[in-house]
């Protein structure tokens, strides 16, 4: 049986369509004349109304506000952060002998089934990108997002550079969680090499972000490209004069030339 305080809701609920006066003689008919099927169809009605907002909810990248909502524990301001070392992943004493291709040839095998970004870099080109991370220890990069762009904090601190999405920083300062940490090893630089690895939080990135802003990250560090040391200088000596802007611009504009 169809209860007359169900039915009376249900037309409550339809006098709020804006064309409901349009057919308020046929849904009154049907409600007299079939108040189960009447009952029925609005049923239906609202199960695909909710499956669509389901589906526009779901093609929302909300990746980007994890990290907003599970920040970091909060570490004592005497706490030393020191810069973890390769024996922890790496045996040095089985590459002793070894030479800087065939170190790269194994720091290469053993990540490449792992979920995190790794890179061989000469030393002579670490040593210049380390010397900008001590004069610019803080900046800013764009990451492509399905809804436009999401931009990440990237703070270097000793050989580590830390990436934190901006909006985390703002809401959590130093307790914002990083999205990708990158170490970079210099236990062989006596062989003319620095090893680098970064692990990034899956719930925030995928594999193809972290290398898209290791990538920025070496270009701004590590290239002479004039705008982009222009850019380094104005984020951290002027940062009145910054545009966000001006790094989406540089992002789109990356050439292979």
């Amino acid at each position: 049986m169809t209860s007359p305080t169900k039915l009376e809701k249900a037309v409550e609920q339809l006098q709020k369509n804006p064309y409901y006066e349009k057919y308020a003689d046929r849904i009154a008919t049907l409600q007299k004349t079939s108040p189960r099927e009447f009952l029925q169809r609005l049923e239906d009605q609202q199960k695909t109304k909710q499956k669509e907002k389901e589906k526009k909810l779901g093609a929302i990248d909300t990746r980007q506000f994890s990290s907003v909502l599970h920040p970091k524990e909060t570490l004592s301001k005497d706490l030393i952060v020191e810069d973890k070392k390769l024996e922890a992943i790496l045996k040095l004493d089985l590459v002793t002998e070894k030479d800087a291709s065939d170190i790269q040839n194994i720091w290469e095998e053993y990540h490449k089934n792992k979920e995190v970004i790794s890179a061989t870099i000469p030393l002579d080109v670490y040593t210049t990108v380390h010397e900008k991370m001590k004069d610019y220890p803080t900046f800013l990069f764009p990451l492509p997002r399905s809804e436009g762009y999401e931009f990440i904090l990237c703070q270097c601190h000793g050989h580590t550079v830390h990436f934190t999405p901006l909006l985390a920083f703002q809401v959590h300062k130093e307790n914002a969680p990083e999205c990708l940490t990158m170490i970079h090893y210099t236990e062989l630089g006596h062989k003319g090499i620095v090893l680098m690895r970064g692990e990034y939080d899956k719930n925030v990135l995928n594999g193809q972000e972290a290398q898209c802003l290791a990538n920025q990250f070496q270009m701004y560090f590590c290239g002479k490209d004039l705008t982009k040391q222009h850019l380094l200088e104005t984020f951290n000596k002027k940062p009145d004069a910054f545009k966000h802007m001006d790094l989406v611009t540089e992002l789109e504009n990356i050439s292979l030339v």
